[in-house]
């Protein structure tokens, strides 16, 4: 009697059958290697489409905004203010340049809350509202948005106008609706009138909680900053940051270069890898639970099939079966069973990421290296969940099997 060979179309054939023999099942079995398959394809396309889209956004922004610092260098005890009060237009000669403005925060007491009444009505004060003192350039280079009137210009600077830009929140909170009824408000006792309220900025988003005034106002009212340092905020044309950060602090004081600390927004290339490998390294893991789960979901259903299937396990023995036939009728069910998984889910992964790409108006950015080997990691998924089932399998004895 010849020896018994078990063809790769018979093979095949019979994991087929396998499968299709209960197909509820099978459809269980293979939806954890669906779900980890897709979730890795969908952790990677949209983390490269997010971080596509966060080093667009990034060139637009945070890659022209340049911010310089008043250390006051050896002499901040003398300095109090080291910005020159022409500060803007020095900096606004530098090429490149296309908006900046000094400010810094102004130190109330708590006798000087903000109010939206006269002196002695305690109604709509708020003492926990910031106020800054800005020049025009500040407002100019954070593009804001007004929802009513405008911003304070380089007249009411020089004129020291007692004027006010406010967020919209602050509005809010304040009781200022509109500027049809020319509101005013008090800092103290001083009064301003409200020419302006923000909705939105593409920079310095606390400028949307603040009472913005102009810088010389505040100067002549309050003073110069003491226990806080002055900054300039510094817009620029996409490229040009660098170089306005080499240059900034020569133009603003050619005497005193000390007394300033440019801070050149960082390498957008470097934020971009940081940004992609924190989101890659958090979701490859929910990626990797849901391959494990589904590895020992067809593990578990492969072994319970070899339990169900012992009589036809001690049948084919019986006629002539070898054990390592029956380990690769087993393996082919559970990596058939990987592969639907993987191609399935390799298709619900990519339909994900061109389904949020185009809610949100991105672009997709998926690697066609990812979308080659997911199948294939679906494939290993089930080789490995059925190497412990089939070696069961192949255990079985025609004789063990006529007990049961």
């Amino acid at each position: 009697m010849g020896r018994s060979r078990l063809a790769p179309g018979d093979l095949l054939v019979e994991a087929v059958a396998g499968i299709l023999q209960r197909p509820a099942r099978s459809v269980l079995t293979a939806l954890g290697t669906v779900l980890g398959v897709g979730a890795f394809i969908a952790v990677l396309g949209l983390t490269g489409t997010a971080a596509s889209q966060i080093d667009t956004r990034f060139n637009k922004l945070t890659a022209t905004e340049v911010s310089v610092e008043d250390t006051g260098g050896k002499d901040a005890a003398r300095v109090s203010l080291a910005f020159p009060r022409n500060a803007d237009a020095r900096v606004d000669r530098l090429n490149g340049v296309t908006a900046a403005g000094v400010y810094w925060r102004v130190r109330l007491g708590r006798q000087d809350p903000v109010r939206s009444a006269p002196l002695g009505i305690s109604n709509g004060a708020d003492a926990q509202t910031q106020v800054i003192a800005a020049s025009p350039g500040v407002l100019a280079a954070a593009n804001p948005r007004f929802a009513q009137g405008r911003s304070f210009d380089a007249f009411h600077e020089a004129r020291r106008q007692q004027v006010a830009v406010l967020g919209k929140a602050t509005a809010a909170r304040l009781g200022i609706t509109t500027l049809r009824t020319q509101p005013a408000i008090f800092i103290g006792d001083v009064p301003f009138s409200v020419i302006g309220i923000v909705d939105d900025v593409q920079r310095k988003p606390e400028l949307l909680m603040s009472v913005v005034v102009p810088r010389a106002t505040a100067e002549l009212i309050w003073g110069p900053p003491t226990d806080t340092r002055a900054q300039m905020l510094i817009s620029t044309e996409l490229g040009a940051a660098p170089q306005v950060a080499h240059e900034a602090a020569v133009a603003l004081r050619p005497e005193h270069p000390e007394y300033f600390n440019a801070v050149p927004p960082p390498d957008p290339k470097t934020l971009r890898t940081a940004v992609s490998g924190d989101l890659s390294q958090l979701f490859l893991v929910l990626a990797a639970v849901c391959l494990v789960i589904g590895a020992v979901g067809i593990a578990n259903t492969t072994l319970v099939a070899v339990m169900e299937r012992t009589g036809e396990i001690g049948l084919r023995r019986a006629l002539g079966a070898r054990g390592r036939h029956i380990t690769l009728q087993f393996l082919a069910e559970s990596a058939a069973l990987g592969l639907i998984g993987g191609l399935v889910g390799t298709s619900a992964g990519t339909a994900t990421v061109v389904s949020v790409s185009a809610f949100r108006q991105w672009t997709p950015v998926v690697d066609p290296t990812t979308l080659a080997a997911a199948p294939a990691l679906g494939l290993a998924t089930g080789l490995l969940a059925g190497l412990y089932p089939a070696w069961r399998a192949s255990r079985i004895t025609p004789a063990e099997a006529l007990r049961r």
